[in-house]
């Protein structure tokens, strides 16, 4: 069922590796500049891709990725063709496992089935949807897991050993920890605690655990990937991003390179910490 990902996180553990996980909003800052981002990131050193669903009220989301969903939605970025982005990046690459990240009401409108039969159709291999708890399971992860695609279910620092288990119960894929109490990019985490509470998470699950929000640097994925199966960066790379845009938020010819540069340095944080 989570083929792509099972693969990858085998042959990275084959190679005593942690896993960089990127994020970027689908459509952001146009469409065509987001397909040839996306279309980069695996030979700049991405082993998953998050793709975020732009919305309009991205609530766990911090400015960075505010913004971004913003621009990706003023340039006529929608579900369908966000859908239509992962399937054209699936021409050119069978192997890099995919996972849509964002709100259940885009889906919802969409409608669950079609979305659920056309998001497989077209590559992806497994879902955040940030704001369904477990308690709601019958929504939309229930019919994901029938339908071959992986939910990836967030922790959190507040998250305790009574609730981790019901938490865990129908996650697939990988477990993503939010390191910080808070929204995206908002701090720096604390790498010891970080450490401690992914020991905790794998007392509990044989899934890899993926650590998110905070990280920035080469430093801080080579940190985080001593004692994690991943690192998921996401708001730097947004802010790369968001530099290279002239006064009136278009691309420039900086933007690709400015992202796919950050990408290869926290890439090769993540992959040589572990010597």
């Amino acid at each position: 069922m989570t083929a792509r990902l099972d693969a990858r996180f085998a042959d990275l553990k084959s190679r005593n590796q942690a896993a960089l996980v990127t994020f970027i909003t689908a459509g952001d800052p146009d469409p065509e500049t987001s397909a040839q981002i996306l279309a980069g990131l695996p030979t700049a050193g991405a082993d998953i891709i998050e793709v975020g669903m732009p919305f309009t009220d991205p609530m766990a989301d911090g400015p960075a990725i505010q913004a971004a969903g913003l621009r990706a939605l003023k340039a006529g970025m929608t579900l369908t063709k966000t859908l239509a982005m992962v399937r054209a990046f699936r021409a050119g690459n069978q192997t890099t496992p995919i996972i849509l990240m964002g709100y259940y009401n885009p889906i919802f409108i969409y409608g669950v089935e079609r979305f659920l039969v056309d998001a497989k159709e077209a590559g992806v291999d497994g879902l955040i949807v940030v704001d369904l708890p477990p308690e709601e399971d019958s929504e939309l992860c229930l019919p994901a897991l029938k339908a071959g695609l992986a939910f990836i279910r967030l922790a959190t620092p507040t998250t305790d050993d009574k609730r981790l288990p019901t938490v865990l119960k129908n996650t697939s894929g990988f477990v993503y920890y939010v390191s910080i109490t808070g929204i995206t990019g908002a701090a720096t985490p604390d790498f010891n605690v970080v450490s401690a509470a992914v020991a905790r998470i794998k007392r509990h699950t044989d899934l890899p655990v993926c650590v998110g929000f905070g990280v920035k640097t080469a430093e801080h994925a080579r940190a985080i990937a001593l004692g994690a199966d991943g690192v998921v960066v996401g708001s730097a790379l947004i802010d790369a991003l968001k530099t290279t845009l002239d006064a009136e938020g278009k691309a420039s010819a900086k933007t690709v390179p400015a992202v796919m540069d950050l990408v290869a340095s926290i890439a090769k944080g993540a992959h040589e910490a572990r010597g």
